[in-house]
């Protein structure tokens, strides 16, 4: 019996040495091709976020960290070192998560400010519209949000009244930069706020100027993903109804004539104060051949 445990223990212990050394071949055997797919790849070092960063958040070097990047895929504007992208207080300009490579479009330049101005792309302008509760969505805008922009006015015309209305659509796809104070694309909580900053190009802005003298403007809120313009059409008092109820002008049945104008009555030789001007009342006509006279007629007391 002893014998058999013996050739058994000697078995295990031969397989468990083949298994180790099979296990070391393959793990080696991994380490090199990752090695000489590295050494294939050419990988460059960039600098990539080591934790999620909001807008204005500092570079330093506790929240950023070296990554291997194939040489040919190094995106435009990254930085090879951590020293060059913490240089002169740069500041994150829009969020960056962790692991993203950190590029200079993302970033202020030397001694920079989070500003939106920094954010602006070529041709585009910065433009504040007020809104309130109601017209700005309840407070659901946000930075980073895109808006349609409404105007509401009167109806242009001699003949409008105060209650004629007209609204418009005056402009699609509007990214919002800002609201109020807060330009932080993470900022999601609902605040109810008195301006919106719209990214719009100079006509945009000259149109957003003019819509805000002539009536009211309100922001439609809409999905990010959904860039396809809509159909633009002046809605009216009428097409808020389906049917076309119209109250007309009421106008009497029968209208009242016109009284005559009496003549001012003549003054009654004899009065004691003649200097008086007598009411209008009740004349007497005398005629006397070809004569007429006309006297007034005084109520006794």
């Amino acid at each position: 019996m002893q014998g058999r445990n013996l050739i058994v223990i000697a078995i295990a212990v031969v397989v468990g040495i083949a298994a180790v050394i099979i296990a070391n071949a393959y793990f080696s055997g991994v380490a090199t091709r990752s090695e000489q797919a590295a050494k294939d790849q050419q990988l460059t070092n960039i600098v990539v976020a080591a934790q999620d960063m909001s807008f204005a958040t500092p570079l330093t070097a506790s929240n950023l960290r070296l990554a291997a990047y194939p040489a040919k895929s190094v995106p435009a504007g990254a930085f090879m070192s951590i020293a060059e992208a913490t240089k002169n207080g740069r500041v994150a300009l829009r969020p960056i998560v962790i692991g993203e490579p950190v590029l200079a479009s993302k970033v202020s330049g030397a001694n920079g400010r989070a500003t939106i101005a920094a954010n602006l792309p070529a041709g585009k302008l910065a433009y504040a519209v007020s809104i309130n509760d109601v017209n700005g969505v309840g407070g659901f805008v946000r930075p980073g949000d895109v808006v349609d922009v409404l105007l509401t006015r009167p109806i242009p015309g001699e003949g409008a009244t105060a209650n004629d209305k007209m609204t418009d659509v005056v402009l699609e796809n509007v990214p919002v930069l800002g609201v109020d104070q807060v330009s932080d694309e993470n900022a999601t909580k609902p605040v109810i706020s008195k301006t919106a900053t719209l990214e719009v190009d100079t006509i945009s802005a000259q149109k957003l100027a003019l819509a805000g003298q002539l009536g009211v403007i309100s922001l439609a809120l809409r999905n990010v993903a959904d860039q396809v313009a809509g159909t633009r059409a002046t809605v009216l008092p009428r097409q808020l109804s389906a049917t076309n109820y119209v109250i007309p002008v009421k106008r009497s049945a029968n209208p009242a004539p016109s009284l005559p104008r009496l003549p001012l009555p003549r003054l009654t030789a004899g009065l004691s104060h003649p200097s008086a001007v007598l009411r209008p009342g009740p004349a007497m006509t005398v005629i006397r051949g070809t004569t007429v006279s006309e006297y007034g007629v005084q109520h006794g007391n």
